[in-house]
C-alpha cells in the first residue's frame, strides 16, 4: 500500500452468500475512498440442509467476485472442507494489501489463503467460543493459520479465548454483528390484553424453550407466546403446550423474509432467547437480539455464551434453565409497561451505539490497517506495538 492509496482488502465470506445479513456489512465499505473492497464468496452453499446460489450483489465502490468452490459440504466437518480453484490467479490479479477471512481458522479455505498471501496480511474472523480439539487435520490447520494471522477480530470474550489457547499471540479487535436499521426499526407499539412474547430461530431443544413453556404454565394467564421459525423439535413443542394446557396462550408460524421478521418483533412486548449451554453450544452471538433491539423490543435472555454482553441494558437476563426466573421476571413485567418501555428504548440505543453496519465497517478497517503497519515493524515488535 502506498502512501495516499486505498488499503486493497479482499475479504473471503462464505456467509455473503447465505444471507442478506451477510451481504449488507459490504455495502457500507462502498463510500469509503480509503478502502478498494473486494468481496470474495462462493457461486453455490450448501447449509442446514438448503443449496443456495449467490444471488446479484450490487455495491458501488465494492467488487464482488462470485467463484465456484471445491467440497462444498462433506461428512461431520460440513463447509469447512471447501476452497476456492480460482483464488491463487484472483489474488495474483489484485495483489492485495490484507486477505480478511471471515471463516473459522481450521477451515480449508483459511490454510488456502494463508498459503497464498504473499505479502497480504492476514486478518481473520473468528465466532467459534467453545474450546475443544478437533480431529486430524483440523486441530494443526488451525495451529498453522493462528501461527500466521496478523490480527484477530474476535466476536465475544469466549471466541479470544479459544484462539488464546491454540496459540494466538496477536492483537485482537472486538466486532459484532450489523442489523439492518431501514427494515428493523420500531413501529406503533401494538399492546393488546396478554403480554406479548415471541421467539424467533431454529427450533432445537437447546433454545430453551421448553423453559418458556414451563414458565407460563407456573405463572399468571397474560402472558402469551409467538414462535417464529422451523425445525425438528416443533413437533415436540407442539405436544408440550398441549400437555401444559397452553394451546390458546402459544402460536406457530414459519421462516419469513426479513421484513416479516421485523414485523413480527414489533408485535411483542419482549423477545426471548433462552439458549442453555451443552458441550456443543454456547450462544456465539444472538443476531436476533440485535434485530429486536433495533425496532425498540427489549430482549429477555440467558445467561449463555455472548448474551448477556449483547443484551447489554436493553432488556433482561435469567439463568439458564430456570423457569422458576423466567415465571417471577414475566409477573412483574406484566404490571409494569413503563419499564417495558423504557428497556425498549435503551434497547435501541444499544444498537445505535454498538451494532450498526458501520462499527462493523470501522472495526474491520481499523484491524486491517492494523494488520499492514504491523508487518511493517521489525519481526520481534509485531506483537507489542
Amino acid at each position: 500500500m502506498s502512501d495516499g492509496a486505498p488499503l486493497r482488502i479482499v475479504s473471503i465470506a462464505h456467509p455473503a452468500v447465505s444471507s442478506e445479513a451477510g451481504r449488507l456489512r459490504y455495502r457500507h465499505f462502498a463510500s469509503r475512498p480509503d478502502v478498494d473492497m473486494h468481496l470474495v464468496m462462493p457461486a453455490t452453499w450448501q447449509e442446514f440442509g438448503r443449496t443456495m446460489t449467490a444471488e446479484p450483489f450490487q455495491a458501488d465502490g465494492v467488487s464482488v467476485h462470485v467463484l465456484p468452490i471445491r467440497i462444498p459440504h462433506a461428512g461431520p466437518m460440513n463447509w469447512y472442507l471447501h476452497f476456492y480453484p480460482g483464488l491463487r490467479r484472483l489474488l495474483r490479479e489484485l495483489d492485495p494489501d490484507v486477505i480478511h477471512l471471515w471463516e473459522e481458522p481450521w477451515s480449508v479455505v483459511a490454510l488456502q489463503a494463508q498459503l497464498l498471501r504473499r505479502r497480504a496480511a492476514l486478518v481473520l474472523e473468528v465466532d467459534q467460543n467453545i474450546l475443544k480439539r478437533l480431529p486430524p487435520p483440523f486441530e494443526s490447520i488451525r495451529k498453522h493459520v493462528l501461527g500466521h494471522t496478523d490480527h484477530v477480530l474476535s466476536r465475544s470474550p469466549d471466541a479470544t479465548a479459544v484462539v488464546r489457547a491454540r496459540g494466538y499471540a496477536g492483537p485482537v479487535t472486538p466486532i459484532g454483528y450489523g442489523v439492518d436499521l431501514k427494515t428493523f426499526s420500531p413501529g406503533v407499539p401494538a399492546r393488546g390484553q396478554s403480554f406479548r412474547i415471541g421467539y424467533v430461530g431454529r427450533l432445537i431443544e437447546e433454545k430453551g424453550l421448553d423453559d418458556v413453556l414451563d414458565a407460563m404454565a407456573r405463572g399468571a394467564s397474560s402472558v402469551s407466546f409467538s414462535i417464529m421459525g422451523e425445525g425438528l423439535y416443533e413437533e415436540r413443542l407442539r405436544q408440550r403446550v398441549e400437555e401444559l394446557g397452553l394451546a390458546g396462550r402459544v402460536d406457530f408460524r414459519g421462516w419469513g423474509a426479513p421484513a416479516d421478521v421485523a414485523n413480527f418483533i414489533r408485535g411483542l412486548d419482549a423477545l426471548v432467547l433462552l439458549t442453555r449451554t451443552t458441550k456443543a453450544v454456547r450462544e456465539q452471538f444472538g443476531r436476533v437480539i440485535i434485530e429486536a433491539q433495533a425496532c425498540g423490543i427489549p430482549v429477555i435472555g440467558s445467561t449463555c455464551g455472548a448474551i448477556p454482553d449483547v443484551v447489554g441494558d436493553g432488556g433482561w437476563i435469567v439463568p439458564e434453565r430456570d423457569p422458576d426466573s423466567l415465571s417471577k421476571l414475566l409477573a412483574s413485567l406484566t404490571d409494569n409497561a413503563a419499564l417495558v418501555q423504557a428497556t425498549g428504548q435503551a434497547a435501541r440505543r444499544n444498537v445505535e451505539q454498538r451494532f450498526t453496519y458501520d462499527a462493523v465497517a470501522s472495526a474491520i478497517v481499523t484491524a486491517c490497517r492494523a494488520a499492514v503497519e504491523a508487518l511493517a515493524l521489525p519481526a520481534s515488535r509485531r506483537h507489542h506495538a
